[in-house]
């Protein structure tokens, strides 16, 4: 099989920089790290990296959207976003909804294994969908709609039923989501997760509701990663999340129970639990850089996941107006319903790594890890996340300013010139 050479690059290994080196990829595959001179075959392709860097592809555990479209658009929503994001550097990702009615889940997941399975080459890739859930803290939603919010007490799946199980605080009445009735049950959501299982990969909820902790442990038992987000736990409460199976922490510090030296909160227990893999919004306006510093020092870039937590409004201008799972979004620093609300980010995993680079000051193998190695494990993708002999040639060059010169999915160039 005819080879590719990416030649003159330096290379951004897990412990090192090699400077001035070539990559030699083999249909999808590296194949070999190269220096000096070397022998291309007929058919082999030379591709000239000179002055570039060459890192492992960004992999983003929480994409609401991009470009003006939300993955609960419908139809092709997911498909288009997958399209879009090798502009930023992106070769796998996690599509990822807020609360919504049951339909709306449905169609959703329907997309996501569409997506998954029938990826054109030039895509990101798919991987099982993030449900920013239903099962979260009302008085820590954000920008969730609480009118979709419920309490998630357990019991055997049912039909759906136009009585709700609201979450105490929760407008109960008749409402709509993305064009869908909200009047429905805990029971009505877990039905659609069931039908859906192996399209949905992570779960994000509040422990402290009641039933939360017998769906941590439902969820666990089904190889479902249980991430604790948009949550008021205590330190105590989120330690019996962890013992029953919780795993990961949805955006550290944002729409959470904060930290103080007296009460950790669930903020606490993220950082001193090494069995949470925490998410982290690397824009610099959801945590300080300074935070971001702290929070990477005291669990270590093997445990943190740099995160976009972008929206439709990602890679478009200031003030343009778009969407979050049918509510109107503006674009500024951050994206912000029309009440002020902030609701996700603007930002794109390139803009992530550059500020883990120059604001927090990573080196580029640890910003490396931090956007690709440790999300391609916390995720389930072997082979990825990491420039060595035989892992996926899934890829990015990035010009010395830190911008995306080329994205490679599969050892084919999918972007670029």
């Amino acid at each position: 099989m005819p080879r590719t050479f990416l030649a003159g690059g330096d290379l951004v290994l897990p412990d090192r920089i090699l400077a001035g080196h070539t990559l030699v990829l083999d249909g999808e595959r590296i194949v070999d790290i190269a220096s000096g001179p070397f022998v291309a075959g007929r058919g082999d392709t030379r591709v000239d990296v000179s002055g570039a860097l060459i890192v492992p592809g960004f992999i983003d555990g929480h994409v609401h959207g991009v470009a003006g479209t939300d993955v609960l658009d419908g139809g092709v929503a997911i498909a288009t976003v997958a399209d879009a994001l090798p502009r930023w550097g992106v070769t796998a990702f996690s599509p990822t909804t807020i609360a919504c009615a049951p339909a709306t889940l449905d169609e959703f997941l329907v997309g996501v294994a569409a997506a998954r399975f029938t990826r054109p080459a030039a895509s990101a890739r798919v991987l099982p969908a993030h449900l920013e859930s239903n099962f979260i803290n009302p008085e820590y939603a954000g920008a969730q709609p609480v009118s979709c919010l419920r309490a998630p007490i357990l019991g055997a799946a049912q039909p759906r039923t136009s009585e709700p199980e609201v979450v105490r605080g929760v407008d109960e009445a008749s409402s709509r989501h993305h064009g869908t009735s909200a009047l429905f049950s805990a029971a009505d959501i877990l039905t659609v997760i069931g039908e859906h299982r192996p399209d949905v990969g992570v779960v994000t909820l509040a422990p402290e509701l009641e039933g939360g902790l017998d769906l941590v442990r439902r969820f666990a038992s089904t190889g479902i990663a249980v991430s604790l987000g948009h949550s008021g736990a205590t330190f105590e409460q989120a330690q019996a999340a962890i013992a029953a199976g919780a795993r990961r922490v949805t955006h550290l510090f944002n729409r959470m129970s904060g930290m103080t030296h007296r009460a950790p909160g669930l903020a606490g227990a993220a950082l001193a639990s090494a069995e949470l893999a925490a998410e982290l919004v690397c824009d610099g306006h959801h945590v300080h850089p300074a935070v971001m510093r702290t929070a990477i020092a005291a669990k270590g870039v093997s445990r943190v996941m740099a995160i976009t937590d972008g929206t439709a409004g990602s890679g478009l201008p200031v003030g343009s107006r778009t969407r979050l799972g049918g509510q109107m979004i503006t674009t500024g620093d951050v994206a912000r319903l029309d009440n002020g609300t902030m609701a996700g980010s603007v930002l794109t995993m390139d803009r992530a790594f550059a500020m883990l680079v120059n604001a927090c000051g990573c080196t580029l193998p640890q910003a490396a890890e931090l956007c690709a190695t440790t999300p391609a494990r916390e995720l389930g993708l072997h082979g990825h996340g990491v420039i060595a002999k035989g892992a996926v040639a899934d890829l990015v060059v990035l010009t010395s300013q830190l911008t995306v010169r080329a994205t490679w999915i599969g050892g084919v160039k999918v972007w670029g010139p």
